[in-house]
């Protein structure tokens, strides 16, 4: 598959994220690896959950919609994606300005080839599951620190489903 053949994707995800209800808040900087050793990159736009739930003293449950583009690099093999995901967190409050959380989500991806590694996903379509913890730092401009487990497989749809886990850091900016 080409890489300009997710550009129509890309540009109705973003279309869809752009529209007043979901304004963009926060942008996303990821970079990891798999334990195959596939060096993955991601770029994400955000968009917090207007609400909160089950407020206790300790801290509520939230969360926020991810759009993103990744990138999968294995010598000279390579994947392109583009994945949108609803994340829920669960928010402690300690202080006003360190925010620390727990997050899971499950979305879903299209990636632009099937293989990599000699890893068979077995179709362009995949979910993308994530658990990760975190912190948001700062009360208006939060700085906010990530390190997620992120598993990505088709979920039996069609087979062989090897799947590819990875562990990622990422960094999002909220503007």
């Amino acid at each position: 598959m080409k890489t300009n053949s997710l550009f129509p994707l890309l540009f109705v995800l973003l279309l869809l994220c752009n529209t007043e209800s979901y304004a963009l808040d926060r942008i996303s900087l990821g970079a990891g690896k798999s334990k195959e050793s596939i060096n993955i990159c991601r770029l994400g736009v955000q968009r917090e959950f207007d609400s909160k739930w089950l407020k206790w003293k300790t801290g509520y449950f939230s969360g926020y919609h991810e759009v993103s583009l990744n990138y999968w690099e294995y010598g000279n093999e390579s994947i392109k994606g583009v994945a949108y995901s609803p994340v829920f967190i669960y928010g402690f409050q300690l202080n006003r300005n360190i925010f620390p959380y727990l997050e899971a989500g499950v979305g879903v991806s299209y990636i632009s080839e099937k293989t990599i590694k000699g890893r068979d996903l077995s179709s362009h379509f995949q979910f993308e599951d994530r658990v990760g913890i975190g912190a948001k730092i700062g009360r208006r401009k939060i700085h906010d620190l990530n390190l997620r487990y992120m598993h990505y497989s088709n979920a039996g749809i069609k087979q062989p489903n090897q799947g590819i886990s990875m562990f990622m850091f990422s960094y999002a900016y909220s503007f």
